[in-house]
Order: structure tokens, then sequence, then C-alpha cells
């Protein structure tokens, strides 16, 4: 029997005028019912890549639709693309607070840990997920981004041959 799996989220964002934008994402997967009883890391990480989804859905859409330090030209400093209504920029919300660089020496040091990434590689997978260089993610991207290095650093230790499941 199958077991299915809903993951949402949900987030709004004040702007100017009193007014306020939201986006949300809901995701329905059906996993095999013994992943519950039998393999319970698999589950979480199921559920966790469901959420991380969702989390950039909503941060794009949020992102895309606010823009903050638009230009002219339709695109801001990370290359999202916004639509000029009537001829005037729609309006913009605060701007998002830059990742900080302790954040970023951290994704450095979790992508210097990972087989295969390393730091050389950490630039391409910011843009991969957030479509911009590491150094223009705001502080939820880069958290997002850590989550993720995070993740995939223990997915590395519990397949490692040396790993057998006890601790030293």
């Amino acid at each position: 029997m199958p077991l299915k799996l809903n993951v949402g989220l949900s987030k709004k964002i004040g702007l100017p005028g009193y007014s306020s934008l939201g986006a949300s994402c809901h995701v329905e997967v059906e996993l095999d019912s013994s992943l519950i009883q039998q393999d319970l890391k698999s589950f979480q990480r199921h559920v966790r890549n469901a959420y991380v989804a969702c989390a950039q859905a909503v941060n794009d859409e949020l992102g895309r639709q606010t823009l903050p330090n638009a230009t002219k030209d339709g695109k801001n400093r990370g290359g999202r693309r916004y639509e000029v209504q009537n001829g005037s920029i729609p309006p913009i919300a605060p701007t998002a607070a830059r990742a900080t660089e302790k954040q970023l020496d951290y994704a450095r040091q979790l992508a210097s840990e990972i087989q295969g990434l390393g730091v050389r590689r950490l630039d391409g997978l910011a843009q991969k997920f957030y479509q911009m260089p590491l150094a223009d993610l705001d502080a939820g991207e880069a958290s997002g981004l850590i989550d993720a290095l995070k993740e995939m650093k223990a997915d590395q230790m519990d397949a490692s041959p040396t790993s057998n499941g006890a601790t030293s």
C-alpha cells in the first residue's frame, strides 16, 4: 500500500503601502509505505527534498515578483526578470538581507568536505539552485544552500565504505 506524503509551504512578505505578496507550494508524492518502518532515514530524506523543492519554488516566485535592485532592462542583481506594467516598475519589497560572510565561509567549508564538489564547484551549485552566483545570494538562500550541503555531506558519510553505523 503506498504512503502519501504531502508537504506544503506558504510565505507572505510585506510590501510598501500596507500591501503584501504571498506564494505557496504544495507537493504530494507516493512513497513505499515500508520506508516509514524500515528506512526512516530515507523517508526523512524524501520529506526534506520535497520541503527544499517547495521552499526554493516559493522563494523564487517571491523574488521574481518583488525583484530587489531591479533595473530598466528587466533584470536585477541575480538576473531575475520582471514585467514592466504601464511603463513603470512594480512595487518593490524591502531588499532581503545579503548572505553574511560567515554563511558564505561555512558553505565553502562544507563544500570542501564533500568529495567531488569542493569550493571550485560551489558557485555552480548556487547557480543551479538559485540561478545566481554564491556571492549574490541573500541570507535565506544561503541558509537553504547550507542545509543542502549538510545533507550532501551526511549522505556521503552514510555511504562511505568505512561507515558501518557504529560510532567511535
